[in-house]
């Protein structure tokens, strides 16, 4: 197919699709002639997942690159590369603190006793559970900050719930790579995670509220 059919099939301007080539986001097409080049369903669902990196994810242009960059390395393992689309879309606070604070004010926040204790909790949880993950990934990192910001409000007990959590997002996390696995094209997997983890989590947390509601009424609910 030609550049313009291509971006009638994917909704991505001419202009979008020639910059993502430049850009090394997706593959130049087969040249047919000195002014025109032939792009193939590999282009389609590569744009697919670009756009879905951008739009769905909130990536950046240099993480999308990153991404296509570990799709394209076929030495790496398929876990590598969905752990490296999975991992960008889990907020960074270390990145938050280098654009927002001097370096005096990150290593108080670094060193401030309730992150410390949230810390050494996430990797004790981790250590319990047989995790393969690291404490320093930037979901535990977040889940630190998590339970660092509760402790700062006073609610610190709310930790002691984080084994339920824990439990409870295995079986999610089974259930969205049974999902995941359904795809076989890498691009298509790495598009079902992004989407997946973004996506899950509002379905997630919107049915947490669904069962928080059930839960208050069974409990509470005779009390009316």
């Amino acid at each position: 197919m030609r550049i313009g059919e291509l971006s009638r099939r994917t909704g991505v301007s001419v202009p979008t699709i020639k910059y993502y080539v430049r850009e090394g986001l997706l593959p130049a097409g087969r040249l047919t002639s000195p002014n025109q080049a032939s792009y193939e369903e590999t282009h389609v669902r590569r744009l697919r997942l670009i756009r879905a990196l951008l739009d769905v994810g909130g990536l950046s242009v240099a993480g999308v690159g990153a991404v296509v960059a570990a799709i394209d390395d076929e030495e790496r393992s398929l876990h590598d590369v969905l752990g490296e689309a999975a991992e960008r879309v889990v907020p960074r606070y270390e990145e938050t603190r280098d654009r927002d604070a001097a370096a005096d004010e990150e290593t108080a926040e670094d060193s401030r006793p309730s992150l410390v204790a949230a810390r050494a909790k996430v990797a004790a949880l981790i250590d319990r559970r047989g995790w393969r993950t690291e404490p320093e990934a930037p979901a535990s990192e977040a889940l630190a900050f998590a339970l660092a910001a509760l402790d700062d409000a006073g609610h610190g007990g709310f930790a002691d719930l984080v084994d339920d959590y824990a439990e409870a997002a295995e079986r999610v996390a089974h259930a969205d790579l049974d999902w995941v696995a359904r795809n076989v094209v890498r691009e298509e997997l790495v598009e079902s995670v992004v989407i997946g983890t973004v996506m899950g989590d509002a379905v997630f947390s919107a049915l947490r509220r669904m069962a928080h509601v059930d839960a208050s009424d069974r409990l509470f609910g005779m009390e009316r």
